[in-house]
């Protein structure tokens, strides 16, 4: 689910409330309209939220030459930071 899924929920609910005058007995569609709106929202402000969160990388990367053998080494090096932590 991302925003779009939040935006058409939303349009879906704004539709079934205000735009349609159907009268069914069991169901009442202007409530089912608010409820889908209300969900419309919730997932678009959960999916604003995740992709707001940034994991940030560092790769490190050291090149040289080893003395004692006179080989060229190369080390790698990755370290992720967690926000949540």
């Amino acid at each position: 689910m991302g925003i779009g899924t939040g935006i058409f929920l939303f349009v879906v609910g704004a539709v079934l409330a205000f735009a349609l005058n159907v009268q069914v007995s069991w169901i009442d569609l202007h409530l089912v309209g608010y409820l889908l709106m209300g969900a419309g929202v919730v997932v678009a402000i959960i999916s604003g939220i995740l992709l707001a969160r940034k994991r940030q990388s560092i790769t490190t990367v050291h090149s040289g030459v080893d003395p004692a053998s006179g080989e060229q080494v190369a080390q790698r090096r990755t370290s992720t930071t967690d926000d949540r932590l």
